[in-house]
């Protein structure tokens, strides 16, 4: 197949292409290689990528109108995986200009190119923070999810209502995938994980918010991309059994679903700390916290209805996916 994979640079979609390319698909990644976090990183994963004649790369900005359209007008894909975002829920609150460009704007853009070459199926990246201030767990997709408590988690909730319009309007299909605290090796070196195994190293003190009481549906990137493609596989058509009278958030009369990915398995943050402890042999500085705006005490994915959908179960547990992930950092930043 033809098929385009929006932040190719960046963490899942590097993966994804990856996982693509190995099962014999042409891939068009496209990424505008932003600063938000190390671009090297980012251009060291693409470089792994080019090594395939079957990727081709294209340096873009998911906000650029014309780009975009012109794309589009470019391949037929078969398949739109939608991976490129601004991510980040504390970054949101000191700049949400940028998530309006990228996950508002640059999402219209994804929607427009799908509906003008009727794209057979879009599979978007939606977020866990959707859930926001919700407290019933595990948390279902089947849950209202309309308190978000960050801007990064409205824009993600935001581009679950957009993609229901043009599954309606243009009859799209379009499946959202809520992706509960991904991590693993090549990760973001914004995200917690990456972090803690940075200080540890160097013997710095790491940040732990709410002085530790937290968990974490932690999901492996291999789990991920496998339910990725999965998912990809099953075109919704609409659910003729749908109500009005008793609406269902994650499916619709309309060709649209959403899905949780996520381990089903919340991990406590000192029990992960430890994990990561034990991988490098070393104790880590604890700087105990207040909870931070924007974030929530806990996570925890129902993910019974990606395993009805598609037979397939997250199952890496995190001391095999942190010992993976400590493995590649040493090697890769020579510690």
């Amino acid at each position: 197949m033809k098929i385009l994979v929006t932040g190719a640079a960046g963490f899942i979609g590097y993966y994804l292409c990856k996982h693509l390319l190995a099962r014999g698909d042409s891939v068009v990644g496209i990424d505008n290689l932003n600063d938000y976090y190390d671009v090297s990183l980012k251009n060291d994963r693409i470089t792994q990528l080019q090594g395939n004649d079957q990727f081709v790369f294209k340096k873009l900005d998911l906000a650029d109108n014309a780009g975009m359209y012109a794309l589009f007008n470019e391949y037929p894909f078969e398949r739109v995986f939608h991976m490129g975002a601004q991510a980040g829920v504390r970054y949101s609150i000191d700049n949400p200009r940028a998530y309006a460009d990228s996950n508002l704007h640059g999402f219209i853009n994804i929607l427009e190119g799908c509906r003008a070459s009727q794209t057979p199926h879009l599979i978007y990246a939606s977020s866990s923070s959707v859930y926001g201030a919700n407290t019933l767990q595990p948390f279902s997709e089947t849950h209202n999810v309309d308190h978000p408590v960050s801007l990064y988690a409205a824009s993600k909730k935001s581009n679950e209502l957009m993609a229901h319009c043009y599954s309606n309007l243009f009859a799209l299909p379009t499946t959202g995938l809520r992706f509960f605290t991904v991590y693993g090796p090549w990760g973001r070196p914004d995200m917690a994980y990456f972090k803690f195994t940075k200080a540890i190293c160097e013997g710095k003190p790491i940040d732990v918010y709410n002085h530790g009481d937290m968990y974490r549906d932690f999901t492996y990137i291999d789990d991920i991309v496998e339910g990725i493609i999965r998912v990809s596989d099953k075109i919704p058509s609409g659910d003729t059994q749908w109500s009005g009278d008793a609406p269902n958030p994650s499916s619709s009369f309309a060709p649209y679903r959403v899905f949780n990915i996520g381990n089903n398995k919340p991990v406590k943050l000192m029990d992960f700390i430890a994990t990561i402890e034990s991988c490098l042999n070393k104790k880590a500085v604890l700087n105990m916290l207040p909870m931070q705006p924007g974030d929530v005490q806990s996570t925890y994915a129902d993910i019974s209805a990606l395993h009805q959908q598609t037979g397939f179960t997250p199952r890496t547990g995190i001391e095999h996916g942190i010992a993976q992930f400590v493995d590649w950092y040493k090697n890769y930043y020579k510690i």
